[in-house]
């Protein structure tokens, strides 16, 4: 697995013309994931730890995981194909009767929310990794300009 995929974590948060950008990558080369504004709220949510007065449904998600004995082993962004981004959810279920991985298709948003609510980390498939544009002067940027929204600046 190690050489097929790119160990990566969400550099940035920041507001954009159709919803929000999320800053994904790592030393190397950072890129952009555009997600919907809600689903970049929940991802900063959950970056910042911030409590919340109800269970959004990626906590229902993980309280489900976890009545199941089901822990979110990691996330890979796949591909990008016709400008859409694609993910799976690596899952494992380890109980009396073994061990099972599962790979679920997934969302992208859905898998940074369900991997940052849970700690878990993040890949890119290293041939998308290698074709997509870096972003990493356009999030320096931004940060040096003081952007608003919910731009971390760093890996952690």
């Amino acid at each position: 697995m190690k050489k097929d995929v790119v160990p990566v974590d969400i550099r940035g948060i920041l507001p954009a013309n159709a919803g929000v950008a999320v800053f994904i990558g790592n030393d190397e080369k950072v890129f952009v994931i555009q997600v919907e504004h809600s689903m970049g709220a929940v991802i900063g949510m959950f970056m910042r730890d911030q409590p919340k007065e109800r269970p959004l449904t990626h906590d229902l998600v993980a309280s489900i995981f976890k009545g199941f004995a089901i822990t979110v082993e990691r996330v890979i962004i796949t591909e990008l194909k016709n400008s859409t981004y694609f993910a799976r959810l690596i899952l494992q279920q380890q109980n009396e009767l073994g061990r099972k991985i599962v790979e679920v298709d997934c969302r992208p948003s859905d898998a940074l929310a369900l991997a940052t609510s849970q700690k878990k980390p993040i890949y890119v498939a290293a041939p998308l990794f290698e074709s997509v544009e870096d972003m990493s002067e356009v999030l320096e940027r931004m940060n040096e300009a003081g952007a608003s929204g919910e731009s971390t600046g760093d890996a952690d």
